[in-house]
């Protein structure tokens, strides 16, 4: 046979799995041989006794007629018995051997195979053709797992079978040692692994506790621009306040004090988010609310003759919006009030950007809320905000609070509430003031957990 003639040969398959069968018909057409493919034994022995193939390829496990039924088939069939026959197995039990030597087998190649082996097995039977005396039946005693088996086959049969088996064991012994070697390294690359990895969670935990000390400090410090005490005296009347975050660190801020002689200032602030962005730039504001005069104060200006003049509090708005543009700051914006109050007549002008009304409880009467419809700070710099004014009588309240107050919510997700609110302030407006205000965060607090909430009536 010449070389061309090897390069391509007639091969009947046999494999009741179409996908296995197509891709086992893929390889041998890739390699130049024509393909015949049987569903089952019975099928391709139909196909062998109507052209003799070169060589026969077979599944065992199939319906109809199995591998070894097929492969009897054919090498008891004179006119058949020299073709080459390679059984594909699994070679789970040993006794796969004696079915394939009884069967007449010449050939195992054992699944999963690759397909340059299965070529090598094809090549290697085409180029040792079966002399017809060699495929006469003979019987031999094989001797295995403690049994001992009458098999017929040839010797050449026995031989190619033999080797085949060898080969498979050598190959799967290489596949073993390599396995273990792909272990080995796995394992050595595992253990540097975790060791990094044990490094890594060391550096993490000390950045954690470094993170944790400045987080703690920094909202010490926060808390230290806070009001000296939660209850201030003026010549107005009482400031009563509570400051409870929901985080460490919180984008919530307020402040009271005097602008000057005539005159005190009331604001809270609310930064969009939680977290570390949200309350520097918290305190960022909070330095350009200052009531002493300077360049980056907004509250206060210095006069002409000397005294200082309390900036309109729409003006502060107005300025804040062209300083802090959400664009310029991670696209973090801000709700803000802000009270200006004659603390000689009562009258107060606020402002209110965004930010939750204010709720007035008169002396005598109901709880109001005082409502200014504006943008937050940082939205658009074309923004305008109002300001309104209005009288406070002896005996009056006026509340300020972030939105953690009515947002509240409780174990059904229902929140708070402006009713809720009215209804508790209302309750307590014959209790001192700083009382009725650690009621109301008393109140909240048994609601939820978890809040976020400024309060400063």
């Amino acid at each position: 046979m010449t070389e061309n003639e090897k390069a391509g040969v007639e091969i009947v398959i046999a494999e009741d799995s179409r996908i296995q069968a197509k891709i086992l018909d893929r390889r041998l057409t890739e390699a130049g041989h024509r393909v015949r493919w049987g569903e089952n034994g019975r099928a391709a022995l139909e196909l062998v006794r109507q052209q003799r193939p070169a060589i026969i390829v077979s599944d065992i496990e199939m319906p109809t007629m199995t591998g070894y039924e097929f492969c009897k088939a054919v090498k008891g069939d004179p006119d058949l018995q020299t073709i080459p026959f390679i059984l594909l197995s699994t070679l789970s039990d040993p006794l796969d051997i004696i079915r394939g030597l009884d069967a007449g087998a010449d050939n195992y190649v054992t699944k999963p195979y690759e397909p340059d082996y299965l070529l090598g097995r094809i090549r290697s039977l085409l180029e040792t053709p079966l002399a017809a005396e060699e495929a006469a039946e003979s019987t031999i005693d094989v001797a295995i797992a403690g049994q001992t088996f009458k098999v017929k086959a040839g010797r050449q049969q026995v031989l190619n079978l033999l080797v085949s088996t060898f080969e498979n064991a050598v190959a799967k012994n290489q596949e073993l040692i390599q396995t273990n070697q792909d272990l080995a390294t796995a394992k050595e690359r595992l253990e540097r692994n975790n060791q990094e990895l044990k490094e890594l969670n060391e550096k993490i935990a000390t950045a954690n506790d470094q993170m944790t000390r400045d987080l703690e400090a920094a909202a010490r410090v926060q808390r230290s621009l806070l009001p000296a005490e939660e209850q201030l005296t003026f010549d107005c009347g009482d400031v009563a306040w509570r400051y409870v975050p929901c985080h460490g660190l919180a984008g919530d801020f307020l402040n009271v004090f005097k602008l000057d002689e005539e005159h005190l200032g009331l604001f809270v602030v609310d930064v969009s988010g939680h977290g570390v962005p949200s309350s520097l730039l918290s305190v960022t504001v909070g330095r350009f609310l200052t009531p002493k005069a300077s360049d980056s104060s907004v509250l206060v200006r210095p006069g002409e003759d000397g005294t200082i003049v309390v900036v309109p509090p729409v003006e502060v708005a107005t300025e804040l919006n062209r300083q802090f543009q959400s664009e310029d700051f991670s696209e973090l914006y801000f709700t803000f009030v802000y009270c200006v109050v004659n603390t000689k007549t009562g009258q107060v002008r606020y402002t209110a950007s965004g930010h939750p009304p204010l709720l007035r409880l008169p002396a005598a009467g109901d709880a109001a809320f005082q409502t200014l419809h504006s943008l937050p700070i940082g939205f658009f710099p074309e923004a305008e905000y109002e300001e309104q004014t209005l009288q406070l009588e002896p005996g009056d309240r006026l509340y300020l609070y972030s939105d953690g107050v009515t947002e509240a919510m409780d174990k059904d997700l229902q929140q708070f509430g402006d009713d809720a609110l009215v209804e508790v302030v209302t309750l307590n407006r014959s209790r001192p003031l700083d009382a009725g205000v650690s009621e109301l965060l008393e109140t909240i607090t048994n609601r939820r957990q978890d809040c976020e909430m400024l309060h400063l009536p």
